[in-house]
């Protein structure tokens, strides 16, 4: 007979897998077509794939100040050239547009780090921790939400919030060590101004005007506080160490989760199974994923044959699982996925809002 069913979530196994001498079933995480993982291998291969993780990350980090550092080489290089006799406050200009080519290269490169972050502060959060504290368990809702960001790899931030995060962290002092260098180029050299017309006469370039120069900087100066302010609202970013009183969510478990975990944005999926053998393909779904199936009777009109018809919501992350386990019971079965707007459930998100 089969061992009773364990509470903690069962993964796919091969109906010709038989357990070594001296061991259960339930000694393996994983057992598939002849390999199996034992609960000690898989926390090696967790232990290593958080190594690796880590380095990762690192490494973006460390490109991020790179471009930081190119930044503040070429803002230093423009004043110096600006402030010889012989220079031109134009080369200060042409390097604040120089220092946004930066920002924008250093936000692309924030959101990639803010991936191998997301990742890393996950396993920190929802595997480790849960090792130092009973029921020294991690939970089925963060494994799932790991193996989709490996699976569908996306960025966990928008391009707007990691432009403001690095404009608020470096650039915005640069913009205004440039801004406040043209200023005092305009105001002081070759010697220091009388009035405002040779303000104005000084800030011009060629037949563009000062008055044109000034107002295109302070529109340009406005744009960037609005984006570096206006985005401190946005807190997506898992990298970063901020203050959450109160912030932590539900988890579908009903457990505290990390609050950046993406629990409302998996992708969520309804899938038909039309089969002869219902029965013995349900159990399989209710015993091995813990997911509630539904039977419909229906009619195939080409054959006139009868045909029950499972229904059946989950994740994209079980949707392979599923496929393995139809084609063990039932190889002719007809399998149908189609995306869900929102499933709301036991397993899900709550149907009752707080």
């Amino acid at each position: 007979m089969n061992p009773p069913p364990s509470p903690d979530p069962v993964y796919p196994t091969d109906p010709t897998d038989t357990p070594e001498p001296g061991t259960t079933s339930t000694d393996f995480v994983w057992t598939f077509r002849g390999y199996r993982l034992r609960a000690s291998e898989f926390t090696t291969a967790m232990v290593h794939f958080f190594r690796a993780e880590v380095h990762r990350s690192n490494v973006w980090r460390q490109r991020l100040d790179t471009t930081t550092n190119w930044a503040v080489v070429t803002t230093g290089a423009a004043i110096s050239i600006a402030f010889v006799q012989t220079g031109n406050h134009v080369v200060i200009l042409l390097n604040i547009l120089l220092v946004t080519i930066f920002l924008l290269i250093e936000a692309r490169r924030y959101r990639y780090y803010e991936l191998w972050a997301y990742r890393v502060r996950l396993m920190e959060t929802d595997f480790f921790a849960p090792m130092l504290v009973p029921p020294f368990h991690p939970s089925a809702d963060w494994a799932e939400a790991l193996s989709e960001s490996l699976l569908h790899p996306h960025f966990p931030i928008s391009t707007l919030e990691s432009i403001g995060r690095r404009l608020r962290r470096n650039f915005l002092y640069i913009y205004a060590v440039i801004g406040a260098a043209w200023l005092g180029r305009l105001m002081l050299m070759p010697i220091p101004i009388k009035d405002s017309v040779e303000f104005f006469n000084r800030a011009s370039i060629g037949p563009i005007g000062g008055e044109t120069i000034l107002l295109v900087v302070a529109t340009f100066a406005v744009i960037v506080l609005l984006i570096g302010f206006g985005t401190v609202g946005l807190q997506e970013a898992a990298g970063e160490v901020l203050p959450r009183f109160g912030a932590e969510v539900e988890s579908v478990a009903g457990k505290k989760a990390a609050w950046f975990r993406p629990s409302r944005r998996r992708m969520q999926l309804l899938t038909l199974i039309i089969t002869d053998q219902h029965r013995e393909v349900a159990d399989k779904i209710l015993k091995d994923m813990r997911r509630g199936v539904t039977a419909m009777p229906g009619t195939g009109m080409y054959t006139g044959k009868e045909h029950s018809i499972l229904m059946c919501a989950l994740t994209v992350t079980e949707i392979p699982q599923v496929k393995d386990l139809v084609a063990q019971v039932d190889p002719n079965a007809f399998v149908v996925v189609m995306p869900a707007r929102e499933v709301l459930g036991k397993g899900f998100m709550p149907l009752q809002q707080e």
